[in-house]
């Protein structure tokens, strides 16, 4: 395909040229992104506001989420010392063999692809958490915008674009690309100068370009966030006492942004006795109050609708509650149903997300059965429990499986709410990842697109600024074995 040839080509050119940009250029790149999107003003949230059928207050707590994004990263790389540099001087005298000179840092790994996400046309679309990361490795971006919020996307385009200029990128750092169908994602994947795929999305596409990637003559890695029920285990000693107010939480979170979010809680697993009969009711009674909310787009609504019928169908499927309000087709309805534990084994169908303002509570006999539920699932974002210390405190084995299963464990909140902080880990072992070693948010996202090299008995002149002995930009590195500037 011509244009993603041409394309691919730029940010190639431009790759030999920005990968060695210092952290202070490439931080000013980053800060004038954020001001651009700033400087769009009203025309941003109005125009997201219309394609996405979001509130402004969700567009712009969004677009501060995205230019925080940025200005996080510029700090990061202006700083310097997340190339993770260590330095090893010459033993020549070292019996029974001279010890080489060896250095290595983190180098950024070439062009990345990033695909727009549905679900947030800013902090995870075009100048969002995967651009921001991988341009403050040093690596161009091609950005292909998602259709659902195409107007949006070019506007963003465009203040990267003037913020490139204004700060003296290379040509070919930023670009995007639109477009219908699956030929040009394909053509992305598939063209030998991308090294590395951002995406966040269903589980069909993100699988899909995963196994793209990896037919390549050169495999390369594919970032996906995927498909997650992030499950909320209640523990019978609090529920007891908090039954009501642990509905009500539950309640906003599955529901907030009606329920299309990826962190969304959407399996709930307990033991069945009367403190879970207490929480049923109340937890029904506060989803019958919600009034349904319009979806991103016609598609997220369709599919929301034919997944939810698909769940409701299933044998010992029973809805708890949903919402008195009618709503249009456009609408998610808000709904909570329960299956028992051992249908709910039996039927990997329960198991899948149901991506909208739904949540299936699991009926457990004992905690033998519940731990059953919890080793059986799939790999999660999140998983969280419901209980005080002292309770928590005699489930750690329960504890110990869930952190095999999830990225990020919550004691006694919601998963909905992903703050963006050096220790967040937003990600999870397959299908919510295609690689859990990695996040998507915080600091640490820039991994994602460098790699180690090591430097063996270099001459000063020759190496990065980063690993010269005197250290000329003054960042915190391992120094034979000490941690010093």
């Amino acid at each position: 395909m011509e244009i993603i040839d041409e394309a691919l080509n730029k940010a190639h050119v431009a790759f030999l040229s920005y990968k060695n940009f210092s952290g202070k250029k490439k931080a000013a790149f980053l800060r004038a992104i954020a001001d651009e999107i700033e400087a769009l003003g009203a025309a941003l949230v109005s125009t997201a506001m219309r394609e996405t059928n979001l509130p402004e207050a969700r567009i712009i707590n969004e677009r501060g989420r995205t230019t925080g994004h940025c200005r996080m990263f510029a700090d990061l790389v202006e700083e310097g010392s997340w190339v993770d540099a260590r330095v090893d001087t010459a033993l020549p005298n070292r019996m029974p063999a001279p010890k080489p000179d060896m250095r290595k840092m983190l180098v950024p790994i070439g062009p990345v692809v990033v695909f727009g996400a549905a679900n947030f046309p800013l902090a995870y679309s075009t100048a969002g958490g995967d651009t921001a990361s991988a341009l403050a490795a040093g690596c161009p971006v091609i950005v292909k915008a998602h259709p659902a919020h195409l107007e949006t996307s070019k506007l963003v385009a465009a203040a990267i674009e003037k913020a490139a200029i204004k700060t003296g990128m290379p040509q070919g750092v930023f670009q995007h690309v639109h477009g219908e169908g699956f030929e040009i994602g394909q053509a992305l994947v598939k063209h030998p100068f991308t090294k590395a795929v951002g995406f966040t999305g269903s589980l069909a596409g993100g699988k899909a370009l995963f196994d793209l990637a990896n037919q390549r003559p050169e495999p390369i890695p594919v970032f996906a966030e995927m498909s997650s029920i992030n499950p909320v285990i209640l523990l019978p000693e609090t529920l007891l006492r908090d039954a009501a107010k642990t509905a009500s939480s539950l309640a906003a979170s599955i529901t907030l942004g009606v329920g299309q979010f990826c962190t969304n809680p959407g399996l709930i697993i307990a033991i069945e006795d009367e403190a879970l009969n207490s929480f049923v009711h109340a937890l029904a009674t506060e989803i019958q109050k919600v009034v349904p909310g319009t979806m991103l787009h016609q598609g997220i609504a369709d599919n929301y609708s034919k997944r939810l019928t698909q769940t409701l169908a299933q044998k010992g499927v029973k809805t708890e509650g949903q919402t008195t309000t009618q709503g249009n087709n456009a609408q998610g309805t808000p709904l909570v149903a329960s299956v028992s534990a051992d249908i709910f084994l039996q039927n990997p169908t329960l198991s899948e997300e149901v991506f909208g303002p739904f949540s299936l509570i699991v009926k457990c006999k004992n905690l033998e059965e519940l731990t059953k539920v919890v080793s059986r699932s799939h790999g999660q974002l999140t998983a969280t429990i419901i209980g005080d210390e002292a309770e928590i405190n005699k489930h750690k084995v329960l504890i110990n499986v869930l952190i095999e299963k999830a990225g990020r464990l919550i004691i006694n909140g919601v998963p909905t709410g992903v703050e963006v902080c050096p220790s967040q880990m937003h990600g999870g072992p397959f299908p919510a990842t295609t690689d859990s070693r990695f996040t998507a948010v915080g600091t640490d996202a820039i991994k994602r697109f460098v790699r180690p090299v090591a430097f063996q008995n270099f001459p000063e002149s020759l190496l990065p600024d980063e690993l010269k002995s005197e250290n000329p930009l003054g960042i915190w590195r391992i120094f034979n074995g000490e941690f010093k500037k």
